[in-house]
């Protein structure tokens, strides 16, 4: 059996507070969720930053969203077998059986898993390019974008990265044979987002100037 231990107290008073007010003000809201399904229109890959808040950022109520996070925002390429595929699941349950119709990947600043990831392309982080390191495992799917990146410093070059990873991922989407059958049947669009958290800024992907330009 799992060593669990019981939840932390300031975690069990915000819950009893949660149940006393919000719920219970929302009951009727809460019964139709738990009894009729989730029908989002949307899924949306962001990263697992607790600073990062998809629903509070497009104003969006439980069941409005399927929300899937990991480090950096990534999604690999298509790859079958039988290993573990937390994204990949996530989107083909989202794009299979939900038939959502828009997919956004939410990329944004100060992002450590792509800080990470640029350090250690850059040699700076040893301990990423183990075997062992399930970050820079992980990281290695942004790995290629870094040599586009174009000369400046390093804070530039980080944020172009952080950019790159929105695009890489939505690359990556359209190797997946379900997620391509939907885009072109026009039953699915790819949004490619990044913000900037401190400004609360957002931008998105012009594939026609391959640009991010704000919203």
């Amino acid at each position: 059996m799992p060593n669990a231990s019981l939840l932390p107290e300031y975690l069990v008073n915000r819950y009893q507070g949660w149940r006393a007010t919000s719920f219970e003000q929302n009951k009727a809201w809460h019964h139709k969720l738990a009894t009729q399904g989730q029908n989002p229109r949307c899924m949306v890959i962001s990263c697992c930053d607790s600073r990062i808040n998809v629903l509070s950022m497009f104003g969006a109520d439980q069941g409005e969203l399927f929300i899937h996070r990991n480090v950096a925002n990534l999604v690999p390429p298509i790859e079958e077998g039988g290993r573990h595929h937390g994204t990949s699941s996530a989107v083909e349950y989202a794009v299979t059986a939900l038939k959502v119709s828009n997919l956004l990947i939410v990329g944004h600043s100060d992002c450590g898993g792509v800080r990470g990831c640029y350090n250690m392309c850059s040699g700076n982080a040893p301990e990423l390019e183990s075997e062992t390191s399930f970050v820079g495992r992980w990281m290695d799917i942004l790995r290629p974008t870094f040599e586009t990146l174009p000369d400046g410093d390093d804070e530039t070059r980080v944020r172009q990265l952080e950019k790159n990873a929105v695009v890489a991922s939505m690359d990556n989407l359209m190797t997946f044979p379900f997620v391509k059958d939907a885009v072109e049947a026009g039953q699915l669009s790819l949004h490619g987002l990044w913000t900037d958290m401190g400004l609360g800024l957002l931008e998105q992907y012009d594939s026609t100037t391959q640009t991010f330009i704000p919203v």
